[in-house]
């Protein structure tokens, strides 16, 4: 049911199969079998795209209805049980001080619940959390924020990533502008438009598809290719990293699903918001 609902959201295979962060072909299957099971057509496929069929819409509706009790149901259980995990999805840079900070102090508080961690890679800036693959994630906005709830943990500038012996690494700034004829890593298609549009600095880029921090960093210095990164972070010696100016903030943040009750995401947050201000 929640592989129907993210290609009935989506409505393409590609990007259904990106935010739930599996390959396609297994996805396919998934919803023939479903298909086979109800007895009739739930998605008319096109080479464009998909669209829901008349029977589509109605399971869709109850799709939901019915996945949204058992996540009620879940918290309810997890409640009554005395709740012992919480799974936490991290975006590509563990070694972030406030990750640290925030792994000390809920283990001083919190010492008989159990972290699991989701390390995501830069093509689902929720970390799984619409997957159902996660309960909280430390993440960067912006992104689509639909039916979730996002508290803002930092802000921290952004630069340019260039290689070192590029002549705009010697600039004590830059904007985005004066990039305008370089080549950008860019995400796969069907990456939340949102975030993509952030990273790419508000408009369409030409360059190499990366999915993780490393590839970024190896599109620079393979290719010279330019790429967007928060400031503050070490690099290798054979890059740099210069401002860009005008830019928006790249705000840290924790993220849930909107209304979800599990008793250890307030205490979590909180902690959070207090690990992340030092």
């Amino acid at each position: 049911m929640r592989y129907f609902v993210a290609v009935a959201e989506e409505l393409h295979f590609g990007r259904a199969a990106t935010r739930l962060h599996m390959s396609q072909p297994p996805l396919s299957r998934a919803i023939k079998q479903l298909e086979a099971d109800v007895g009739a057509l739930l998605l008319a496929r096109s080479p464009v795209g998909v669209t829901l069929t008349p029977v589509g819409t109605v399971l869709l509706d109850e799709a939901r209805a019915l996945l949204d009790h058992v996540d009620r149901v879940r918290v309810r259980v997890s409640a009554a049980a005395g709740a012992t995990t919480i799974t936490v999805g991290i975006l590509g840079d563990g070694t972030d001080p406030g990750v640290a900070r925030l792994a000390a102090a809920y283990r001083r508080t919190h010492p008989g619940i159990d972290i699991r961690v989701r390390d995501a890679d830069l093509t689902d800036p929720t970390c799984g959390l619409r997957a159902g693959l996660v309960d909280v994630a430390l993440t960067r906005a912006p992104f689509d924020e639909t039916a979730l709830t996002v508290r803002e943990l930092r802000s921290d500038p952004v630069g340019v990533v260039l290689r070192a012996d590029d002549p705009l690494a010697r600039r004590d700034g830059l904007r985005p502008a004066e990039l305008s004829d370089r080549r950008w890593f860019r995400f796969p298609p069907g990456t939340d438009p949102v975030w993509q549009s952030y990273w790419n600095g508000g408009r369409p880029r030409e360059g190499p598809v990366v999915r993780a921090v490393q590839e970024c960093l190896q599109a620079v210095l393979w290719n010279g290719t330019v790429g967007l990164a928060p400031l503050g972070h070490d690099l290798p010696a054979e890059l740099a990293v210069v401002p860009l100016i005008g830019m928006e903030p790249s705000r840290v943040v924790a993220v849930w699903n909107e209304g979800d009750a599990n008793p250890l995401l307030r205490s979590f947050v909180e902690i959070a918001t207090t690990a992340y201000r030092h």
